[in-house]
């Protein structure tokens, strides 16, 4: 491998105390009796990191007990079920990639939602238009089949070595007797405040006595308790038929709005027979070698895998290493643009179109894109996609279309074991509160995954791969990531941010492995966004930087963001210890623990 020089590069110090952070960060003082935060930890036995410290804390336990990184990773999704409901939890679905230590291999489990049997093309429009997203985004037309539950099954069945009813007890404790609120959860629900309260369930369970969550008091979910004692004595079969799955079906099909309501909620057309056909999908991950490493992530029907190895393969023809910051964040930018303008043209669920995974990873496609970079001017999006079946040098493939939206929330979990085994995993319920609809009862939201479907092709004319249909799950931009080094992890990292999560973990990847910083600072480091849009998003630290003058200069546009992402990693240590790491600031920080921090058990 070729180590670049270990140099912080001048875009960090733009940041300031955002990336100074480094191993040296104090925790943060505890809220009651959540544990301390600190986005910082190294040591042996294994090592977890999430966004909520409660969450972590689940994690080490099991892992302090003698369960592996498989067993960690499931009761810190459960946790995080509960502390973080309004991004993950048993109503959605999600990205599991998994290094198995013994066989030195990575395999992947796509539990991606999915669109009811009678779903058509035409799901998300009204008289051949499409509708307002926010009737989507808030409805039961907007929900998949989760897959969190099934994919927690086809983890463990392979893999772990632990019970669910045992992995999910903290996680059911939490929620009977609470986690301490803070400034992310409660701004989290002011923002969804006029959504939630339009459902009484929600409003009960979020909004208690129409009031929002008070910093600091404990908030507790028995209902949620109660569910996860019911899958923890029958399984997560639960979920997909039986009582839970009945009602899951009645909320999508009539949903539970309040009668004094005047917002237009639109039923979905769920059946208990969708529940039932669902199944997880076990498959390669995608890979691409970077500078002698090994990059695994997910294949489709995420696009992550894909996005940021395309970009990657791009980027490797320059020494990002030797260049001025403001011409690596034009490279950057540059194959972000390139890659999500390929993204929006080949790649949806591989099981309802024709996907080119393989041709798209590929060194000559990567070529052939990578020469329409130029140091001294910028490319104008809408981009024109590329034909990796046959691509042509610096040339397109038909007609530019603009990237769809998508919604910018979710989770992200790593975790690595004693024995070597990792874990990378992305769960999410979509948009920040998903679609605002928590089961009566259960104590969990359900998701609005279907809105990551295009409501109508992009452009006119242009072949649109993420359509709705039967049976079919909607694109994803989730990008689970975990590199080797001969066969042997060397970091694993992931983040939400829906779009901007592809950004986020190439981003992270190159300020770790090319410019030298350290993980956590990688992590810290101000982010761009560029999507194959007019404009690129930036973080407040680069917005208000020299950097972004330089880069206006040779045709770059901007515009704010003031957070992108929320990443957390795990790294492989020289000296044999591990390394989780996540954000400083971002989402309110993150929590990164290790089991023995202070030496060999």
């Amino acid at each position: 491998m070729r180590r670049p020089a270990a140099r912080h590069l001048a875009l960090v110090a733009l940041a300031g105390a955002l990336v100074s952070t480094g191993a040296a960060a104090p925790p943060s003082a505890p809220l009651g009796g959540s544990p301390a935060k600190t986005p910082v930890a190294a040591g042996y036995g294994g090592a977890v990191a999430s966004v909520d410290a409660d969450a972590s804390a689940a994690g080490i336990a099991v892992l302090r007990s003698g369960g592996n990184a498989v067993d960690a990773a499931v009761a810190t999704a459960a946790a995080l079920g509960v502390t973080e409901p309004y991004s993950a939890g048993i109503g959605g679905g999600g990205y599991f990639v998994y290094y198995d230590a013994k066989t030195r291999r990575v395999q992947t489990v796509d539990g991606r939602e999915t669109a009811p049997a009678t779903a058509t093309a035409t799901l998300f429009q009204e008289n051949g238009v499409p509708i307002p997203f926010a009737e989507g985004q808030t409805s039961g037309l907007g929900v998949g089949v989760p897959g969190t539950p099934a994919t927690w099954k086809s983890a463990l069945d392979a893999w772990g070595t632990r019970p669910l009813r045992e992995l999910l007890r903290p996680a059911e404790e939490l929620a009977r007797d609470g986690f301490t609120v803070d400034a992310t959860f409660r701004s989290q629900t002011e923002a969804n405040q006029d959504r939630f309260k339009d459902f009484p369930a929600t409003a009960k369970l979020f909004l208690p006595g129409g009031a929002l969550p008070v910093v600091g008091s404990s908030f507790k979910n028995p209902d949620l308790a109660a569910t996860y004692a019911e899958l923890g004595r029958k399984g997560t079969g639960a979920v997909y038929r039986g009582p839970i799955a009945d009602d899951i079906v009645r909320a999508v099909r009539t949903p539970p709005v309040d009668p004094a309501a005047t917002r237009t909620v639109r039923p979905g057309d769920l059946t208990g027979r969708d529940l039932r056909a669902y199944e997880t999908k076990r498959q390669a991950p995608t890979q691409v070698s970077y500078r002698g490493l090994d990059v695994y992530s997910m294949a489709p029907s995420s696009s992550g895998g894909t996005t940021v190895g395309e970009a990657l393969n791009i980027l490797e023809r320059t020494d990002l290493s030797a260049l001025p910051p403001a011409q690596y964040l034009h490279r950057f930018i540059e194959a972000s643009r390139i890659s999500f303008a390929d993204r929006g043209r080949w790649v949806g669920d591989p099981a309802a179109v024709d996907v080119p995974t393989r041709q798209l990873l590929g060194q000559r496609f990567a070529d052939s894109r990578g020469c329409l970079i130029r140091s001294d001017r910028t490319l104008t999006s809408p981009l024109a996609p590329g034909d990796p079946r046959n691509p042509a040098a610096c040339g397109g493939a038909g007609q530019a279309a603009p990237t769809t939206y998508e919604g910018e929330n979710t989770t992200h979990l790593t975790v690595a074991d004693r024995w070597g085994n990792v874990v990378s995993y992305t769960l999410t319920i979509e948009s920040t509160g998903g679609s605002a609809i928590t089961v009566p009862g259960r104590g969990f939201l359900l998701n609005n995954e279907l809105t990551d479907f295009s409501f109508a092709p992009a452009a006119p004319g242009v072949p649109d791969p993420n359509l709705p249909g039967p049976g079919k799950r909607p694109r994803s931009s989730m990008a689970p990531t975990i590199v080797l080094e001969d066969g042997r992890p060397v970091l694993a990292v992931g983040s939400p941010g829906g779009a901007t999560i592809i950004t986020t973990v190439l981003q992270v990847l190159l300020g770790h492995l090319d410019r030298g910083l350290p993980l956590v600072d990688a992590i810290a480091a101000p982010r761009a966004s560029q999507r194959n849009q007019a404009t690129t998003e930036v973080e407040p630290a680069l917005w208000d930087s020299p950097v972004r003058a330089e880069l206006e200069a040779i045709g770059q546009g901007f515009r704010p963001n003031p957070e992108i992402g929320a990443a957390t990693g795990v790294q492989r240590l020289p000296d044999g210890r591990w390394l989780a790491a996540a954000e400083p600031v971002r989402r309110g920080g993150g929590s990164a623990m290790v089991v023995h921090p202070y030496g060999r058990p």
